[in-house]
């Protein structure tokens, strides 16, 4: 007797899904003006090195020249690059009157040579830095490295704050700017 109630109770549960699921009634139809729009966050795009600079208060100097040099689509291109960021600081240490000449239009040439001497082709990560390593720049010249006691140098000028990715490359900000010879 009991197999006979679960049976009928299972046959009985059977019936009443069928039932449902083939009811006559019209089902909706999805079109563009029934869709529900989800908002989404934005997704930030990956800052380049340009973006990173332009962030910070410590290189506006910096953000200038490489404007006044016409510099910004190049860095902000794919690169990978590696940056040796002067700070505002090491811009208002240069002899007075220095970035004010520097940015005159008659003084690109001059100005573009110092800001790619500042600069490497490739990611260069503080770890791959070794005492008395030679880096060529984008200008053609060579930076030497000088690690003691833990203190990176780049050809005299101190790294303050080092690996800072970016999107197209890393930035090492230093304490000075460093001139081509």
């Amino acid at each position: 007797m009991r197999k006979l109630r679960i049976l009928s109770l299972a046959v009985a549960s059977f019936a009443t899904v069928f039932a449902v699921s083939c009811s006559s009634e019209p089902k909706a139809e999805v079109t563009e003006e029934t869709m529900e729009v989800v908002e989404t966050a934005p997704v930030e795009a990956p800052k380049t090195v340009v973006d990173i600079a332009v962030g910070s208060p410590d290189h506006t100097t910096l953000v200038a020249a490489v404007t006044a040099a016409g510099l910004v689509e190049t860095l902000s291109g794919p690169g990978p690059f590696t940056i040796f960021a002067p700070t505002n600081a090491a811009f208002a240490a240069l002899p007075a009157g220095t970035v004010e000449n520097l940015v005159k239009p008659e003084n690109k040439d001059q100005l573009t040579s110092i800001l790619t001497y500042h600069v490497v082709a490739g990611n260069v990560m503080a770890a791959d830095l070794t005492d008395g390593q030679k880096v060529t720049t984008l200008n053609g010249q060579e930076l030497t490295v000088s690690i003691a006691n833990g203190v990176v140098k780049i050809n005299g000028a101190t790294v303050v704050a080092a690996d800072l990715a970016g999107s197209n490359g890393v930035i090492h900000v230093v304490d000075g700017v460093i001139l081509p010879k």
